[in-house]
């Protein structure tokens, strides 16, 4: 993200992930003991999270100096990559955001969360990576933008560890803390990044997209009353085509103001889309998996369970194609909200799935008899068994 720098000449430099306009005047660090305790980290325990996270959960005891800890480590330690500002891939594992980071030492907007997000989640602090765009100077930025949030002895407060680390100036990116983006109060830092999903405000009162680009970013208490908190409490619960689909209701709802909106609300649609497809999928491998296994008890059973095998093996046996056939229709109600075309073949698998559960359940009941019998018993147990019409043997 960029900021505007006065030089000779005042000109625009796009900038995805920035810093400050300036350098700022000197001022006293309120911070500076937990500062240089945190960057006396040696270089040997800096390769890994676990190990960045060991060294700050064994020198800092609250909180607040844990988050401080992080955020001067990470925003001091990695360079801004101004070669690759625009190389943002919101899609990579998060495990390769931060690999890529500390292997380097360098990053934009998106490593620089992931890294901080992750050793936060390892101090033990609740946290997440926000994503969304920014305003500067009174203009959107049309590159989007990733900062994060975390928990503070029950408050939460917003962090961008990669405009707090320094600024761009003559196309050369000058490391320089800035507190004005450490643990700001969302409703400060409203004024310049905005989410795409608007419960990561953590406002009751969120403002909209068109509200944001106006600057008109103050508290609305005419407005329905949203509470993030029991919003994020249920968050954590959904499975993650649901949370894919809550978010994508939350920012239509919000406005689609620019192609930046866009372009999430349509990759969260076919995320959610595409994952539906899956799990129907799986489904059906699911059951194809659980018919083959139920045909191959069937004709191990017409052969009278010779070549003999122990109980356990032949109930194994059984037990293969029965959790798989009767599992399918669990799956199925995971799927939510389907589209027509989904709906009719779900409808069709759950018909063959419903067909068929009589004769797995009438051969779990035969089986039970059967192990509960003598040798003699067992051996008069056998008759030739149908399956769906067909004589097996």
């Amino acid at each position: 993200m960029t900021r505007i720098l006065l030089a000779i000449v005042l000109f625009l430099f796009a900038f995805t992930c920035r810093a400050q306009n300036a350098a700022p005047q000197k001022a006293v660090n309120p911070y500076a003991t937990t500062d240089k305790l945190v960057l006396e980290l040696p270089d040997s325990l800096s390769n890994t999270t676990e190990r960045i996270a060991g060294y700050i959960m064994a020198n800092f005891k609250t909180d607040s100096d844990k988050a401080r800890a992080i955020f001067v480590w990470v925003a001091s330690n990695i360079q801004y990559d101004i070669d690759n500002m625009f190389a943002i891939n919101f899609n990579e594992k998060e495990e390769e955001k931060i690999t890529k980071a500390l292997r380097t030492r360098k990053g934009i907007c998106e490593n620089y969360a992931a890294l901080f997000n992750d050793v936060c989640l390892k101090c033990g602090l609740q946290s997440y990576v926000v994503v969304g765009y920014t305003k500067q100077n009174g203009f959107a930025d049309y590159i989007p933008h990733a900062w994060c949030a975390a928990q503070i002895n029950g408050s939460w407060f917003l962090f961008d560890p990669t405009w707090g680390s320094g600024y761009v100036h003559n196309g050369k990116f000058v490391k320089k803390i800035d507190n004005a983006y450490y643990k700001v109060p969302p409703s400060l830092l409203i004024r310049s990044h905005m989410p795409f999903d608007p419960m990561w405000e953590f406002l009751n009162y969120p403002i909209t997209n068109q509200e944001f680009y106006e600057g008109r970013v103050q508290e609305n208490q005419s407005k329905p009353y949203f509470s993030y908190t029991d919003s994020i409490a249920a968050y954590e619960k959904l499975s993650e085509i649901d949370k894919s689909a809550a978010a994508a209701r939350r920012i239509e709802a919000n406005g689609v103001k620019n192609a930046l909106v866009f372009n999430e609300l349509q990759d969260l649609k076919i995320s959610v889309h595409n994952t539906k497809v899956h799990l129907y999928n799986s489904v059906v491998a699911d059951y194809n998996d659980g018919i083959n296994n139920f045909n191959d008890f069937i004709k191990y059973r017409n052969n009278q369970f010779k070549p003999m095998k122990p109980d356990a093996e032949i109930q194994a046996m059984f037990d293969a194609g029965y959790s798989k056939i009767a599992g399918a229709n669990d799956k199925l109600k995971q799927i939510p909200d389907p589209d027509t075309d989904l709906v009719a073949m779900m409808a069709s698998l759950r018909k063959g799935i419903d067909d068929v559960m009589p004769h797995v359940e009438e051969q779990k009941t035969w089986l039970a008899k059967y192990f509960s019998k003598g040798k003699f018993g067992r051996s008069t147990s056998f008759t030739k068994y149908t399956w769906m019409g067909i004589p097996l043997n």
